[in-house]
């Protein structure tokens, strides 16, 4: 199955169903990246797999003023994002079905595409990047969430391993969508795709937070367990699961440990001062620009 056809079968469909599952997973991280895209109250934005508009709107609050679209490749996300998006409330959100990689942008028509985990994915991350660079003005930012890469003593990626080990699977296990997601979890990779789009003053920091799984271990084993539809789990396998993460158990919920790069960047420019010499507004994006 291919990242596009997942996303818009039982994965798309899962994450349409519990978006509120999914936003609390990730909410230990939406300080980071807005604190990062730093958006202004007339900007136009761009949110790159906006999923079902979370950012969207967290962006739209932020942009009174502007404008704000939420671009994913998802039929079932992108159809969760409307049905959750006040149009009265949000009047200058939009959102569109459509692959940022090769979506016909307006030229120059953003101040800043944002991210949270939605720019792994691409068939081809140069192209992509090189389209989103173009959607924005001169001088445009750029602000993303990416995995850092998964640690064997991780505490999520060892608690969703034994998970999965008890269901008789390997978490590890690879296939187009892990692939995808791990396909920007080296900070030298990052510099080399974004560099080779067009963007400059790139800068990537490592944030840490803690994912919640559940509101107790029983909870989030039945949402893992649903995350493979049609599977079939006994109950002492359950049992075995739920008590695998009572460690994990909190006021606030199950919570993982996990960690994430917030990556910024300009889209590089050259402009004219008022003597008529070009000067670089930025360092050329050739070769590897420096961390």
């Amino acid at each position: 199955m291919t990242v596009a056809e997942a996303w818009n079968g039982p994965l798309g469909q899962h994450w349409a169903a519990h978006p509120d599952r999914y936003d609390a997973m990730l909410d230990g991280f939406d300080a980071a990246l807005f604190d990062a895209a730093a958006i202004a109250a007339g900007d136009r934005v761009v949110d790159i797999g906006c999923g079902s508009g979370h950012t969207t709107r967290m962006a739209a609050r932020r942009a009174p003023g502007g404008r704000v679209t939420g671009v994913d490749i998802s039929a079932p996300l992108v159809g969760r994002a409307v049905e959750l998006t006040d149009a009265e409330r949000f009047p200058q959100v939009a959102y569109r079905l459509d692959d940022a990689q090769s979506c016909a942008f307006e030229p120059g028509g953003y101040d800043l595409a944002i991210s949270r985990g939605g720019v792994m994915f691409f068939a081809d991350p140069v192209a992509a990047f090189t389209n989103i660079a173009g959607a924005l003005r001169p001088g445009g930012r750029l602000a993303f969430l990416c995995p850092q890469p998964a640690q064997p003593d991780g505490e999520e990626r060892k608690a969703l391993g034994l998970l999965a080990s008890l269901l008789g699977r390997d978490h590890t296990t690879e296939n187009a969508v892990a692939t995808a997601m791990a396909s920007l979890s080296e900070p030298e990779r990052i510099h080399e795709v974004l560099g080779a789009a067009g963007f400059t003053d790139i800068g990537v920091t490592g944030v840490s937070a803690d994912t919640c799984w559940g509101k107790d271990a029983a909870d989030a084993v039945e949402f893992f367990v649903s995350r493979a539809p049609g599977l079939t789990v006994s109950g002492a396998t359950r049992a075995a699961m739920t008590e695998a993460l009572r460690p994990h158990e909190s006021p606030r919920g199950v919570m993982l440990r996990a960690g994430v790069w917030v990556v910024t960047a300009l889209r590089f420019f050259v402009k004219r001062p008022a003597g008529g010499a070009r000067t670089s507004g930025g360092r050329p994006p050739v070769g590897r620009p420096a961390r």
